[in-house]
């Protein structure tokens, strides 16, 4: 917006900027160059939205690092229970082994007790009167009694052993049958938990790298907007130096003449329009944001859109860079760096071409 004294060479109302078509103006500047950018967005609304991203992406670090502490644990836990794991299949082993042994132990000595009281069968003396009366001598009989004694101990402390080897081996497989069922759930349980938080910590660490996608693609648009606005003053500095460089008096003199001589010149396909053009000096910046100079023009946007590129008859080169209440339909304002050139163009109908 131009902040300065009274227009000269035409009465200007203040002017009415519309801050959106700074923005605009630097998109058809620069587009060919910045062609993914997104201009739409200004610089502040991109430098928040980075913000917010760096703030958001911190959060799911934070959230990440509680996910790694929390898989560690799970994880610790359930080696630990696949561990007792292995420890209680090593203990079921160790006590198979020991039941095997106390069978083979019980057969075997099932066995010798049935030879001996086969023996006993066929001398055919088993009572012990019978052992006594057929015995030639006391200590014949005392020999034969004790060992009848030795063998009926033998019997029943084989019979003994086997009904409590079978009461310890239901008793064993029960408690060892009850502590894998357990172990087995909190394995299972375990492994769920770890699993789970896995897939958690996958899945917040995708969306970390998201977020740090789109933070770059946010500050390649805060750099693409950046470069706009550089690019758009480059360019309206190099036009104030062209056209400063050119005689305003000698161009005054032949502004009657240049007009049809312009249009009779203008490149195929070119479009050309007559309008009203009136000078003024002021300072400032213009409505899309550029500071006013040589070769910055107020148009009416409907007829000749921000950022178009003209020739002026009687001025040079020229870009559509402002607008103004007062410039209305088929009218311009140019700029001039003193009032003298401004008074001395005052207002005059000239055709210009556009590109």
């Amino acid at each position: 917006m131009v902040l300065s004294r009274t227009v000269l060479g035409q009465a200007h109302t203040p002017r009415q900027r519309l801050s959106l078509l700074a923005v605009l103006a630097l998109a058809v500047l620069v587009a060919p160059a910045v062609s993914g950018a997104i201009p739409s967005h200004g610089t502040s609304t991109l430098r928040a939205r980075d913000a917010a991203l760096a703030a958001e992406s911190r959060a799911a670090t934070l959230e990440l690092y509680s996910l790694d502490e929390q898989l560690g644990i799970a994880e610790s836990r359930l080696a630990a229970l696949q561990r007792k794991a292995v420890g209680l299949r090593a203990q079921r082993a160790s006590l198979t082994h020991q039941l095997n042994v106390a069978k083979r132990g019980t057969r075997i000595a099932e066995r010798r007790l049935a030879q001996q009281l086969r023996t006993l069968y066929e001398q055919g003396n088993v009572e012990p009167l019978e052992i006594v009366f057929g015995a030639k001598s006391i200590d014949e009989a005392m020999s034969s009694l004790d060992n009848l004694s030795r063998m009926t101990d033998q019997g029943e402390q084989v019979l003994h052993q086997l009904e409590t080897a079978r009461v310890s081996l239901g008793s064993t497989s029960r408690r060892l049958a009850s502590r894998q069922a357990a172990l087995a759930s909190a394995v299972s349980t375990a492994r769920a938990t770890a699993g789970s938080l896995a897939a958690t910590r996958a899945a917040r660490s995708s969306y970390i790298e998201s977020l740090d996608a789109e933070r770059r693609l946010t500050q390649q648009q805060i750099a693409a907007v950046v470069a706009e606005a550089n690019a758009a003053r480059a360019r309206t500095a190099q036009l104030a130096r062209v056209s400063a460089s050119q005689s305003f008096a000698s161009t005054a003199s032949t502004a009657d003449t240049s007009g049809a001589t312009l249009a009779s010149a203008a490149p195929a396909g070119a479009r050309t329009v007559t309008v009203s053009a009136t000078g003024y000096s002021l300072t400032g910046q213009t409505a899309t944001g550029l500071p006013v100079g040589w070769g910055v023009v107020a148009v009416d946007p409907s007829v000749i859109p921000l950022g178009t590129h003209m020739t002026i008859p009687g001025y040079g080169e020229a870009v559509a860079a402002d607008t103004g209440g007062a410039v209305v339909g088929s009218t311009i304002d140019l700029w001039f760096p003193s009032v003298a050139q401004a008074n001395a163009w005052g207002r005059r109908t000239v055709t210009v071409v556009l590109r």
